[in-house]
């Protein structure tokens, strides 16, 4: 089979499924794992997909977020495991921000019997914040349905009155020269007002939003530590390289 053949199969998986793995490429296409590999290589750098640990997925339009229900069951492991750590970072009698999210979400269990005050625009943590008898202030604005967050200028504003020991974010990109990133303006205000009023923040996000770059900029890479997994070496090892920028692994 021809190179650009190859390339036009891969592409037409990525845009069924979103992600494919080499093996499977290298079963279908019955080419080799090297000749695969380089395939991959010259349609990163033709910017046509992103190479992620095993495979290759497509890259994230910049200005579409997927709603909370989509994301609710992607990489549920490594979303339990960042937020079991970044919990682990959380002291007795903290005054924390916690973002809403599917990855911070995670965190709620981890909570308990830490004495703790949450601020937070999450509506989907309420429930679990309410069932654990943690002490919860929720930010007042307009209402995201897709994500069910809270956003707008009222929600900065009401921000603007609070500090925090901790701040916890959810990102949908994180890039070593873009930054970190999320799709909505609106919502990337919040998050750059949450970061500005916190003594430390923590960035929660699995390996495939690594050197990604969605719509708006929230803040650089190194003015946040970030909290993820290690299944895209790679891109980890890349940030790494930066040493403004912390990264810590599961």
């Amino acid at each position: 089979m021809l190179t650009t053949e190859r390339h036009q199969f891969i592409l037409s998986i990525l845009k069924e499924q979103g992600t494919v793995k080499l093996q499977e490429l290298v079963d279908q296409l019955q080419a080799s794992e090297s000749t695969i590999r380089r395939d991959l290589v010259q349609l990163e750098e033709m910017k046509l997909l992103k190479r992620v640990h095993g495979g290759a997925s497509l890259l994230q339009r910049k200005g579409l977020e997927p709603t909370t229900m989509e994301k609710q069951y992607k990489a549920r492991a490594e979303k339990q495991l960042i937020a079991k750590l970044a919990a682990s970072f959380i002291e007795k009698n903290d005054c924390i921000y916690l973002d809403a999210g599917t990855t911070t979400a995670e965190m709620i269990p981890y909570l308990k019997d830490k004495n703790i005050t949450v601020l937070t625009n999450g509506l989907m943590h309420i429930p679990k914040l309410i069932e654990l008898e943690i002490k919860t202030v929720l930010v007042g604005g307009t209402i995201k349905f897709s994500t069910n967050a809270i956003i707008g200028s009222n929600a900065v504003q009401f921000l603007n009155e609070y500090r925090f020991d901790k701040c916890f974010l959810g990102m949908n990109g994180i890039h070593q020269e873009l930054g970190f990133t999320t799709p909505d303006p609106e919502e990337a205000l919040l998050k750059k007002m949450a970061l500005r009023l916190s003594n430390e923040t923590y960035v929660l996000a699995d390996s495939s939003k690594l050197n990604e770059a969605t719509f708006a900029k929230v803040a650089d890479v190194s003015d946040a530590i970030i909290l993820t997994d290690s299944n895209d070496e790679e891109a980890v090892a890349y940030l790494q390289k930066n040493p403004k920028v912390k990264v810590v692994t599961i």
